[in-house]
């Protein structure tokens, strides 16, 4: 196996490294303590077509895998500027419906889009479905033959303010008449500025640029066009997307834990008490240098997540094992950094503790670990379902 990048994909590590520095950790912290999203950053990105990296070059992207966003991601985290808006656009959005769009979507819809001037939101998580997605409630009736009304609501939906379309996952047979449970479920294109649809945002105490909301529905009018896929059909084709969003939340906790140990690192560089260097203690260079080992490992799980998925790989099981592993050694290398600057960990000056709420959120989001453990025990390791 062949671990070395090629030059394109060395490139698109140092593109993200230098748009991390271009629009650096004093930026996006400024953006953070506003909630305000980085959009000058992001219009770069799209200018120089890096938002469109998993669209084909015909409809205006790079034509690239998931491997190389992957590596975009860990270019800019890496620099303590993760950009969670890759996730759920050019991860979730732009590379599903560049793969299962009509070619009228793929033409109305990418080539903006991977420039940056329209942008996408994923809106499948509901306040009584979380982890368990088959009962999501908001439906999609049918009316006549080819317009549906869409009506229900989404939570924890990151960037609907700035999101022209979302893809919203919704019902058009409800769950008590689905013939399984798996069946009923479609995706649409919304606009989000359309008649009946109605944003509010949720006052999160993690500090990052881009926002959070509830979304709700009123008969939103939809049609055939709006539709990804099949309608009743879209179970299969969904889940493709949660596989891409967990190997980037992986490559964004392992860009942030590497991050944390470099300023610890130099701080410990620096730092001199009782006349020696803090970092000569072993007491201090044990944990970074166990909490660097994991962050290694995790990373390569997670271009081995990538490769599988670009290969057309059943990806699941490295994917699952790729974020669960990014989280836990992100949070580990943040504790272990915080514990080397001591009390000016605490200081905004330093702003190290600041990188440990948004870490140790990717314990919990966008799944929690325990569901993952439970797939890991289940559908690797073939034991009994437990949920």
């Amino acid at each position: 196996m062949d671990f070395a990048l090629s030059d394109e994909q060395r490139m698109i590590l140092d593109y993200g490294d230098q748009l991390a520095k271009t629009y650096d950790r004093e930026y996006w912290l400024a953006k953070a303590e506003k909630h305000e999203f980085p959009m000058e950053m992001w219009r770069q990105a799209g200018e120089d077509g890096f938002i469109g990296v998993m669209v084909p070059e015909e409809y205006g992207g790079a034509g690239l895998g998931m491997m190389e966003l992957c590596l975009l991601m860990e270019g800019l985290a890496n620099n303590g500027v993760p950009l969670l808006f890759l996730v759920v656009t050019s991860a979730m959005s732009l590379g599903y419906l560049a793969e299962y769009g009509t070619e009228e979507q793929k033409r109305k819809y990418l080539p903006d889009a991977c420039t940056g001037k329209k942008n996408f939101c994923f809106a499948i998580t509901e306040a009584n479905a979380g982890s368990n997605s088959m009962k999501i409630q908001s439906i999609a009736k049918p009316v006549g033959n080819d317009r549906f009304l869409l009506n229900g609501s989404k939570t924890f939906i990151t960037g609907a303010d700035v999101a022209d379309y979302g893809l919203v996952v919704t019902r058009t047979t409800p769950f008590a008449e689905a013939a399984s449970k798996t069946d009923g479920f479609t995706l649409f294109i919304v606009d989000m500025n359309a008649k009946g649809v109605e944003k509010q945002p949720i006052d999160i105490s993690i500090k990052a640029p881009e926002m959070q909301f509830q979304l709700f529905f009123d008969d939103v009018e939809l049609t055939q066009d709006d539709v990804i896929g099949e309608v009743d059909k879209g179970f299969d084709i969904l889940f493709d997307t949660l596989n891409p969003e967990r190997i980037m939340v992986a490559a964004m906790g392992i860009g942030l834990g590497r991050y944390a140990i470099d300023q610890a690192v130099e701080y410990t560089r620096d730092r001199v008490v009782f006349d020696v260097p803090i970092g000569s203690h072993q007491g201090l260079q044990h944990p970074l240098a166990a909490a660097k080992t994991e962050i290694e490992m995790a990373s390569l799980m997670t271009h081995k997540a990538a490769w599988a998925f670009d290969q057309g790989q059943p990806a699941g099981e490295y994917s699952n094992m790729a974020k669960y592993f990014g989280a836990e050694a992100a949070i580990h290398a943040v504790d272990a950094a915080v514990q080397c600057f001591g009390g000016n960990a605490f200081t905004k000056d330093y702003g190290i503790f600041d990188i440990y709420p948004l870490v140790r959120l990717l314990r919990t989001a966008p799944i929690n670990r325990e569901i993952i453990l439970s797939y890991i025990g289940q559908h690797v390791m073939g034991m009994p379902r437990s949920y």
